[in-house]
């Protein structure tokens, strides 16, 4: 069967390269990955060129790249991916794939400066931020300079919401991403774009309040398979939520080709399908199309 048109844009994606697999698991246990149900080439590390061929099946035409910052350097267990790496992987494949910025608060001025270099010299589009690692809610102040930056440079930050799961039996993380933490961000900048990533499981109907509420609140999809979300997010994006809702994988953690055949299979409109898929990241980050 001939590939899909390329039609996706997949919004969160991790570089899972053999190297960072053996050198810190990308913050997952061998225990979480039995629990993601990881082939071995997932669990071992799968490179770039593995990555595009599954963006081919599935139809995907850009991935966002994130150069992930997990927590505090200091502490162990913590783990990051070097802007340089993922903005080198971006210029190699400059229509296959852009980069997110990871943020650590703990950086202070140093992050500032390092944000600002990724979107202006490196020609990142956004910036990613996982506060569980960092045991800080979003609305902590301690992120507050890094949404003025972003506000400052025109580009959205994605926030994990939900609950943190246990990466790592030996550092279990607290849940502290509540999505109605996002209400209080999006109030005190309304010029920020927000995304708020992983559906926001448990509270996925707290996200939908949030993103219905703020003009610029975004949900992202990544982290769960389609055939797991749950109804009244699909709902949401099939209805007066259009426009609203961006796919994306986490990939690893979620099969693309799966993904794309789950979401083809739902019974809801070609402007919510492309919206979900594509024209609603096109737009919200202010990205050309390739075609």
């Amino acid at each position: 069967m001939a590939n899909p048109p390329l039609r996706a844009i997949d919004i969160a994606c991790n570089l899972h390269e053999p190297g960072d697999a053996t050198s810190h698991g990308g913050g997952l246990s061998s225990a979480f990955r039995d629990l993601l149900h990881l082939d071995d080439q997932a669990r071992t590390g799968a490179g770039v060129d593995v990555l595009l061929d599954q963006m081919d099946r599935a139809g995907i035409e850009r991935s966002f790249l994130i150069a992930v910052r997990a927590g505090d350097m200091r502490i162990r267990g913590s783990f990051e991916i070097p802007y340089a790496r993922v903005a080198q992987i971006c210029a190699r494949h400059p229509d296959r794939f852009s980069g997110l910025a990871g943020i650590d608060p703990t950086r202070g001025m140093a992050g500032l400066r390092d944000l600002e270099n990724a979107v202006r010299d490196m020609g990142f589009v956004g910036a990613h931020l996982y506060p569980h690692w960092f045991a800080m809610a979003p609305d902590h102040a301690r992120y507050y300079p890094y949404y003025a930056k972003c506000c400052e440079l025109d580009v959205p930050i994605q926030v994990q919401v939900g609950h943190a799961l246990i990466y790592d039996p030996d550092r279990p993380l607290r849940s502290v991403g509540q999505p109605m933490t996002l209400d209080t961000v999006a109030c005190d900048f309304p010029e920020l774009k927000l995304v708020g990533t992983h559906i926001g499981v448990p509270w996925t109907d707290e996200m939908i309040s949030v993103a219905f509420k703020h003009p610029n609140v975004r949900i992202a999809t990544d982290a769960h398979p389609p055939r797991h979300w749950p109804a009244s997010l699909i709902d949401y994006l099939a209805k007066r939520g259009v426009g609203k809702v961006m796919f994306g994988t986490d990939w690893p953690v979620v099969d693309p080709v799966r993904a794309r055949n789950q979401i083809d299979a739902m019974e809801i409109s070609t402007e919510a399908r492309n919206a979900l898929l594509r024209e609603s990241a096109l737009a919200f980050y202010r990205i050309m199309p390739n075609t």
